[in-house]
């Protein structure tokens, strides 16, 4: 029965992708209908924001098991999700949690806070205090190190579209598009303003 399934992560990927259409949408979840089946998905307040009625919409999951029930998070990409379950290996961090702290910046704007040591970044999440931030630093540190370069010039990228005129959603949607391969601040602006331009 599921009252006796201890509180697990869906480590295997039952459920690692939806596709539907959206029935309905709330403060931070929508339930997708997906041939005739509702599932409702936790989402960001920003991805919730963006949704429309009776549209197409699709999602990477992640499947939380708790004693009582199942939950599902959704993430409109692949490196939202990783990020996400990259915050799960932290104790004391749930899947709650997890998704506020995707609500408070851009990954690549949160990457660059772990990895430049700046904890008080991420106290502006409700119920994360100093001591959990600090070692949110402390354990992912070295894991998101690596992209720290390009998290900086994610954060510069953003903020110079939007010195250009475009909203927040939208510079961030035309740089999700912009390749790994390019590193470059400019080069990835450039790629971004001609994507939000076909548009």
């Amino acid at each position: 029965m599921l009252a006796t399934l201890p509180p697990v992560h869906d480590t295997e990927g039952m459920i690692g992708f939806l596709s539907g259409t959206v029935h309905h949408t709330y403060d931070n979840s929508v339930l997708l209908n997906v041939h005739g089946v509702g599932y409702k998905i936790s989402v960001t307040k920003e991805t919730a924001g963006r949704l429309i009625h009776e549209t197409p919409a699709s999602f990477y999951t992640h499947l939380a098991v708790r004693e009582n029930a199942l939950d599902l998070y959704g993430f409109t990409t692949p490196t939202e999700q990783h990020f996400f379950e990259l915050l799960l290996t932290v104790s004391g961090i749930g899947p709650k949690s997890a998704l506020s702290i995707l609500d408070l910046a851009p990954v690549e704007t949160l990457r660059s806070a772990i990895a430049g040591g700046n904890p008080t970044y991420l106290t502006n999440v409700s119920g994360i205090g100093k001591k959990t931030a600090e070692k949110i630093v402390l354990e992912l540190r070295e894991k998101v190190g690596a992209a720290a370069t390009s998290a900086h010039d994610g954060g510069e990228a953003l903020e110079a579209m939007q010195v250009l005129g475009y909203s927040a959603v939208e510079a961030r949607e035309a740089l999700k598009s912009v390749p790994q391969h390019i590193s470059e601040t400019k080069e990835r602006i450039r790629y971004a303003l001609k994507r939000a331009g076909k548009k």
